[in-house]
């Protein structure tokens, strides 16, 4: 600031005019004094508002964070969580346009406080060195004289501190301006965030309404599987109950008129059991499946079950049969067939009833099938069903030895038996012989 002239070569008239302005700049810078600390003292408690707000926002933006984790791991608490954090978000969405209003007025506010700051910095300095001026005049002029030119000096020093820490003030509100636009633009990210978080919480909460429907749904659903099931599993105990039942009455039906065949034809009484046991070990061995094996147990107790059409003269006739007698008696499987076959539990059993007197080379009755045409069950069953029959008495001729049985079926293989099954055959004795051995 420039060196005023001495004030004592001032004239005294003007002396007493420049006190009276001195008296009225002090009184009007006791008011601007009075102003500046309320409205510094308002820009504090602002300044403190706002530095409570930001912790606030970040310890609330901190909580909503963890409640968005939160919300997204433990479903079960949705739908209360969420109805909580839509508060939450209103109430932050109101805090954030709050925010921004009073930032808003904070940043209007600091630009005039600086502005004020300024004027009255400058108009300090003009009272400082009015009333060091007046105090100079009133007293000894020419010892204050050089006292003020000293304050002067101190005057001029203080402006440069004040002037640095005014340039300090400036940048520190520019940066805190910046500061604010920064925040205002997150708060605005946060909002349409907020928004859009809210958007997904009606649709979760509109999702799961919709699955808890379902839910209870599929609920209503499996209580009613769960009853039908417990319904079916009784009903199906009683069905296997009287499947058990069913299948017990069939196999003593079978057996009854197995046992009524052997009756009525004494010569033959006993084969049918034994022609029987013997085809399911050779039905084993030749790997028919157990599940087929009830049906050849069957077929092999009812072989002979046609014979029930044929007249007791000619079945039971103790000599020769005449060529007519046979052709009678040739209809025996034709009969099994037509007895067994409208038995629907019988009907995978009618092979062997049917074709047991069919022959690998054609020559049988009563289709005239051939080779592999024939069933595997009947193809083992017939070599069985020759050989025991000509183990055992007739009244037409003697049992034959096991050794011309035995010659007499390798000497039929190919024509009357199926190779392999004699081969089986022949196998599944020597075994028994050397076991029995």
């Amino acid at each position: 600031m420039p060196k005023r002239n001495n004030p004592l070569h001032n004239q005294n008239e003007e002396k007493e005019k420049r006190a009276a302005e001195l008296a009225l700049a002090y009184k009007e810078l006791a008011l601007q004094n009075e102003e500046k600390e309320k409205r510094a003292a308002e820009l504090v408690l602002a300044n403190k508002e706002l530095a409570l707000q930001n912790e606030e926002k970040e310890k609330r933006a901190a909580e909503l964070v963890l409640a968005n984790k939160e919300l997204a791991f433990q479903n079960e608490e949705k739908e209360k969580r969420a109805a909580e954090l839509v508060l939450a978000n209103k109430e932050l969405a109101f805090q954030n346009e709050e925010k921004e209003k009073r930032a808003a007025e904070l940043v209007l506010a600091n630009k005039e406080l600086a502005l004020q700051n300024e004027k009255k910095e400058k108009r300090a300095a003009e009272l400082v060195l009015a009333n060091k001026e007046l105090a100079l005049l009133n007293e000894e002029k020419e010892k204050r004289a050089a006292e003020l030119v000293l304050a002067n000096k101190e005057l001029a020093l203080l402006n440069e501190e004040k002037e640095k820490r005014a340039a300090e003030l400036v940048f520190a509100y520019k940066e805190l301006a910046l500061q604010n636009e920064e925040e205002v633009k997150r708060a605005a990210e946060l909002v349409l965030a907020y928004k859009e978080l809210a958007l997904q919480n009606e649709e979760k909460e509109k999702r799961a309404a919709e699955l808890a429907l379902a839910y209870k749904e599929l609920a209503l659903q499996n209580e009613e599987k769960e009853k039908r099931a417990a319904e079916l599993a009784i009903l199906y105990e009683e069905l296997n109950f009287s499947h058990e039942q069913l299948l017990e009455a069939y196999d003593t039906t079978i057996a009854g008129w197995s046992h009524a065949m052997d009756l009525r034809d004494e010569e033959t009484e006993g084969h049918t059991l034994r022609v029987t046991e013997m085809t399911l070990k050779l039905a084993s061995k030749a790997g028919i499946p157990k599940e087929e094996m009830t049906h050849v147990l069957h077929g092999s107790l009812l072989h002979d079950i046609g014979k029930l059409g044929v007249p007791d003269h000619i079945l039971r006739k103790p000599g020769k049969l005449t060529e007519d007698e046979w052709v009678l008696m040739r209809k025996h499987p034709t009969y099994a067939y037509k007895l067994l076959f409208p038995i629907a539990y019988l009907q995978k059993a009618l092979d062997i009833p049917y074709c047991h007197h069919e022959k690998w080379d054609g020559s049988g009755y009563p289709r005239g099938l051939k080779g592999e045409q024939i069933p595997l069950a009947v193809r083992l069953f017939s070599v069985i069903d020759v050989y025991d029959a000509l183990g055992s008495d007739r009244p037409y001729r003697k049992r034959w030895p096991e050794e011309k049985i035995i010659e007499h079926i390798k000497l039929n293989s190919g024509t009357h038996f199926d190779p392999k099954a004699v081969e089986l055959f022949l196998e599944m004795l020597n075994e028994e012989k050397k076991n029995a051995g």
